[in-house]
């Protein structure tokens, strides 16, 4: 089963831009990308879960927290020694046999642990550059429209042009 990344309540909420030193800060995704790495680091680390069976299974674990300490890098302040030290296990491929894979993937559990603490305590929000233009996103029944519109105007052209 498959979490969502933001809650309801979240994804409902207007983006607030706030400007400070020519960002955009976005609400609600700072809980949403801490809560999902929260959730796999305890697929690692809980003393009740199981050791991964298979190569896969630890190849899938480390790509997914890889992939959480590449979101979570962008709401820290690059220098900080929690974030290289995440990123650095995180650049290393994982290792080849039984104890050194899940050792590797422990250990990368543990530094996405506390990459997700200094982020919560930080209290950041990810940043976009300003400048430039800001497209808006369409909700995706604007989008059906729009698709229902052209689909019923071909339909209409191919309708008009004579048999031979």
């Amino acid at each position: 089963m498959r979490l969502p990344l933001t809650s309801g309540r979240d994804a409902r909420r207007p983006v607030a831009a706030s400007h400070q030193e020519g960002f955009v800060f976005k609400p609600g995704s700072q809980r949403a990308q801490a809560v999902a790495a929260s959730e796999t680091v305890v697929l690692v680390l809980d003393k009740d879960s199981p050791l991964p069976e298979s190569d896969a299974d630890v190849e899938d674990l480390a790509r997914r927290l890889r992939g959480h300490v590449h979101q979570l890098a962008v709401m820290v302040s690059p220098g900080r020694p929690v974030l290289r030290r995440a990123q650095q296990l995180g650049s290393v491929s994982t290792p080849d046999g039984y104890m050194p894979s899940r050792v590797y993937l422990v250990m990368l559990a543990e530094a996405t642990r506390e990459l997700v603490a200094t982020v919560q305590s930080h209290g950041v929000d990810p940043v976009e550059p300003m400048g430039g233009r800001r497209r808006r996103k369409l909700r995706i029944n604007v989008l059906r429209g729009m698709v229902f519109a052209v689909a019923l105007t071909c339909l209409f052209l191919a309708g008009s042009v004579p048999r031979t």
